[in-house]
């Protein structure tokens, strides 16, 4: 990357490098320098920028056995989705923008994903719910360490909820004890297996 990129107080942790007082202007000059560079992901709020380091392979076994266990969920319910993957979400207006893990929209395709996914492995200087507060995603779900944690947007504000409000019918102990099995076939096969257990006990 061109270091006259980088003229700006600059703050580090691991596998993430934070930049602040970026015009949006910086930002894509930024983006097109590290345009070559695989893996690598922003996230930028209100001048602050966050540049994540290539994906780790913990960040990358997450986010696709939580995509794997949510398509098998849908389609095991007769949920219309369309995956959105990892879509640049925002604008210059709204000074805000990120890349998500993974996101879905439910029955209809539309411009903002109603679900997002992200895989917590290291953090920077930016607020991502913000981020997403901004773009209206109706829910966010954040996976770190094994742990489930689902936010919900409610009068614009994010409200943690025991239960997703769009899949409410979801069992979040059995998605959570599957997608911490360490075999992502393992993992879809013992998850598809307890539904179809579910639906004849009921």
């Amino acid at each position: 990357m061109n270091p006259q990129l980088l003229d700006k107080p600059v703050s580090e942790s691991n596998q993430c490098l934070t930049l602040y007082d970026v015009s949006w202007e910086k930002l894509e000059a930024i983006e097109a320098a590290l345009d070559d560079f695989q893996n690598v992901r922003l996230a930028y709020l209100y001048g602050t920028l966050d540049i994540m380091s290539p994906l780790s392979v913990e960040h990358e076994d997450g986010k696709t056995v939580i995509r794997r266990l949510l398509e098998v969920y849908f389609e095991y319910k007769g949920i219309r989705f369309y995956t959105r993957g990892s879509k640049t979400l925002g604008s210059i207006q709204l000074g805000a923008r990120k890349e998500p893990d993974e996101s879905f929209n439910l029955e209809t395709k539309k411009e903002v994903p109603d679900i997002v996914i992200e895989v917590v492995v290291t953090s920077g200087g930016v607020n991502t719910l913000e981020i997403y507060r901004k773009i209206k995603v109706p829910e966010v779900w954040f996976w770190k360490k094994g742990k489930l944690a689902l936010y919900h947007l409610q009068d614009e504000e994010y409200k943690q909820v025991e239960r997703s409000e769009l899949l409410p019918e979801l069992d979040l102990k059995l998605f959570v004890r599957c997608a911490n099995i360490p075999d992502q076939y393992d993992a879809v096969v013992e998850f598809r297996n307890q539904l179809r257990e579910g639906q004849e006990e009921a």
